[in-house]
Order: structure tokens, then sequence, then C-alpha cells
């Protein structure tokens, strides 16, 4: 069964450059017009989540990454909603962050899993691996990240793992992320039954030149990695090359949807 599947980091519905109001809405009906199989979602603030299902018509499994919070002190979605007036400025500094797997309505989503890809014992164990200074210890603990992935069952029989990520942001040490990118791809290796398909996708914020993982998933039998930090990696299926949104696709009243453009592959 031929399979359209995107992926679409949202900055949190905020157009680029960022503004007062989020366009959140706008955009999870322009990414699903066209009716997608799979839709992988990052950087969506966690109020959302209870939207999504009635906003897209498709089936949702969502993960809260970064939980909200005022200051040091945990919130909920709907208070985090309330106090970000401003979208463009605040972000996710009261809304938390979540990742979600929508899946179209012929699909059937028969289990949900996650991993946490920087927990602080895997945090330690890396620090002393790759002799981390303390900056970067401290950077990278500053936001909890998750890898999650259903199993859907197939319109024609038979099923397909679909894993997404949102992975660090740490600057100055790329290894880190790399670390957490290998974690998610043995988390959705390891889900998956023998010669079940695999898709791994999301916002790895690593680009194939600094990531030894992305040089070694062909090996693992996934196709070949785009050229940016979104992805959509495949396994089990036969893909075309990945495409990227032109700019003038994310364009509403002339404003740019995010700050990053979807991407999207043919597979099947």
């Amino acid at each position: 069964m031929p399979l359209l599947v995107r992926t679409w980091n949202l900055f949190h519905g905020n157009v680029f450059p960022p503004e007062r109001h989020h366009r959140l809405r706008e955009m999870l009906e322009l990414a699903t017009a066209d009716r997608p199989d799979v839709l992988c979602l990052q950087e969506l603030p966690a109020w959302a989540i209870t939207r999504l299902e009635d906003w897209t018509g498709m089936r949702a499994a969502a993960e809260v990454a970064a939980l909200p919070q005022v200051g040091p002190i945990l919130s909920t979605a709907n208070v985090g909603r309330r106090l970000t007036r401003h979208h463009g400025l605040l972000r996710s500094a009261f809304t938390g962050q979540a990742n979600a797997i929508l899946v179209a309505p012929a699909l059937r989503v028969l289990a949900h899993e996650r991993i946490v890809l920087n927990p602080s014992s895997f945090r330690r164990a890396q620090a002393r691996w790759l002799g981390l200074d303390l900056v970067t210890r401290l950077a990278w603990a500053k936001e909890r990240r998750v890898c999650h992935a259903v199993r859907a069952g197939l319109p024609g029989g038979g099923t397909i793992v679909v894993a997404n990520l949102h992975a660090s942001n740490v600057r100055g040490d790329e290894r880190v992320i790399d670390a957490e990118l290998r974690r998610a791809a043995t988390f959705a290796d390891a889900l998956a039954r023998a010669n079940e398909p695999v898709l791994l996708c999301g916002d790895f914020n690593l680009v194939p030149p600094r990531s030894r993982t992305l040089a070694d998933l062909p090996e693992w039998g996934f196709s070949e990695p785009g050229p940016g930090i979104d992805q959509v990696l495949v396994r089990g299926l036969e893909a075309r090359p990945q495409q990227v949104w032109p700019l003038e696709r994310r364009l509403l009243d002339g404003r740019v949807l995010s700050d990053h453009a979807p991407v999207e592959e043919h597979v099947g």
C-alpha cells in the first residue's frame, strides 16, 4: 500500500518571524489538507494534544516531552496556554512541549510506546564516555526530549512501526545530539518485528555530514537521509527521495508558517 508520510516542526504554532498570535490550527489544517497517511509533529504546545483529532480528522498519539511549568513549579497545559499571551515571545516557556504521530482513519493504532532520549542515567554515561564539560552537561539537561512510536495496522493487512523524535539542540558539542539519535534509532529497531517496515521521522537537529548515526543508518536498512535536520527515513518499504515544501506552500496571509518546512516522502 503506498503511503504519504510527512513530518513538520510546528514552532509552537508561530509564524516566522514570530508574532503575538499562534496559527496552530491553520498549520494543522494545511498539513492535512491533502490527507497524508502519516503526519509526525514536533514542537507542539501541550494544550493542543486534545484538539488534534478534531482539527485534523486523523487518529492521534502524542507524548509530552517538556512538562508545562511556571518557573520551577509544575503547571498544567491549560494554565500554560492562558499565561502565554505572546506566543512569539514566550513559545514553550509555560505551555510545555509535545510530539505527536497522526495516522489516517484507515490505519489502526495498535500500540504506543515511548523512550526518554536524555534521562539522567544516559547523560551521565555519555558524559563520561565523551568527556563532556560542565557547560555542555548542563545544557543537555535543560529540557527533556522523547522519541515515541506507534504500531499501526494497514488496511491491506500487515503493520508498520512509526517513530517520531525531536532531538536536543545542544550548541557546542553535537555528539550528544548524535547519541540521542542513535538511542532513538535503536528504540525503533527494537520495537519492530522481523521484516516489519519502520519509519523514523522528526527533527533530528543534525545534518548528515555531522552525524555518525545518520551515516550508519543505511547499513541498518534505512533509506538515505535528506540534506536537512528534518527527516523521514524508511526501512522495509520502497522510498522515493524526500521532498521539502517550497516556501510558497506554507505561506498564509503573506506570513511564513513555522521556521521549519514540512518534509515528506512517498513510500510503499
